[in-house]
Order: structure tokens, then C-alpha cells, then sequence
């Protein structure tokens, strides 16, 4: 295991930061077309997960744009993102080390979600709610699924 091997888990806890169930449904999308984590990770085999994984990523993007949705630093948006990120992080992280992966990620999201709110405001304020998400979703989608793929293999 080198360091560099744990940047992946850090990259999905900074993914995590801005869309909590981003990273969970960039996996799911691995899993559906044929990919295997490093990390063992039991939940991604399960299709009830892997759907759900997928249908609450979409739910999220959508629902962001809504005037009455909540900051992410509200309880329930910080319990999510230390859940995605824990389990992205550990599915990401090398073999035998999950629960390091899991750490890592978890521990770069909870802050990172207090920076990414800083920016996702100040964005607001030029652009707008519905641009600025957009945007925002552009850019953590792209870098969520660039990272899954930096990982996985072909099963």
C-alpha cells in the first residue's frame, strides 16, 4: 500500500462533500456495468442496493434546486455524506485497508461540506440557485465518476 493508493477514498470524500449520495451511485454504476472495487465491499452486489444507490444520486441532483432544500450542514446532510463517503471510501481504498479508506473519506467530507456550502453561496449570489447547481453538479458528478473509474477493473 503506498499513499497514493489512499487518494482515491480522499478524492470520493471530497465528492461526498458537495453530493452526498454521488459517490454511492458512481459505484452502483461501476458495479451495473461490470467493474470491481479494490476494497470488498458486499453492499455493491446487492441490486436492491445498486438501484436504490442510482435512484437517490438522480433524487438528489433534482431536488437540490429546490428553493426549501436544506443546507448540507444541516444533521441529516452531515450524517449522509459520513455514511456515502464511508462506504465509497472503503470500496475505494485497497484491499485489507477499508476501514483506512473509509476514515479518509469520511474525514474530508464533513469539513469540505462546510467549504463547499462557502462556495456553492457565493456562486449563488452571481448566478443563481438553479446555475450555480447546475454547475456545481457538473463539476462533482465528473470528478465523482473520474474517480470511481481511476479504480475499478473489469470483473
Amino acid at each position: 500500500m503506498t499513499f497514493l493508493s489512499l487518494i482515491p477514498p480522499m478524492l470520493i470524500g471530497a465528492v461526498a462533500s458537495a453530493r452526498s449520495m454521488t459517490p454511492i451511485a458512481a459505484l452502483a454504476v461501476a458495479r451495473l456495468a461490470g467493474r470491481r472495487t479494490p476494497g470488498r465491499l458486499i453492499l455493491l452486489d446487492q441490486p436492491l442496493f445498486r438501484f436504490g444507490a442510482l435512484a437517490m444520486g438522480v433524487g438528489e441532483l433534482l431536488g437540490d434546486k429546490m428553493q426549501m432544500a436544506p443546507d448540507r450542514t444541516v444533521a441529516p446532510g452531515l450524517l449522509a455524506r459520513v455514511a456515502s463517503a464511508g462506504i465509497a471510501g472503503s470500496a475505494l481504498a485497497p484491499r485489507g485497508r477499508e476501514r483506512l479508506g473509509a476514515g479518509l473519506a469520511v474525514a474530508v467530507a464533513v469539513p469540505l461540506a462546510y467549504l463547499t456550502l462557502g462556495g456553492r453561496r457565493m456562486a449563488m449570489a452571481r448566478l443563481g440557485q438553479t446555475r450555480s447547481g447546475l454547475i456545481e453538479d457538473a463539476l462533482v458528478v465528473l470528478g465523482g465518476v473520474a474517480t470511481v473509474a481511476a479504480v475499478v477493473t473489469r470483473r
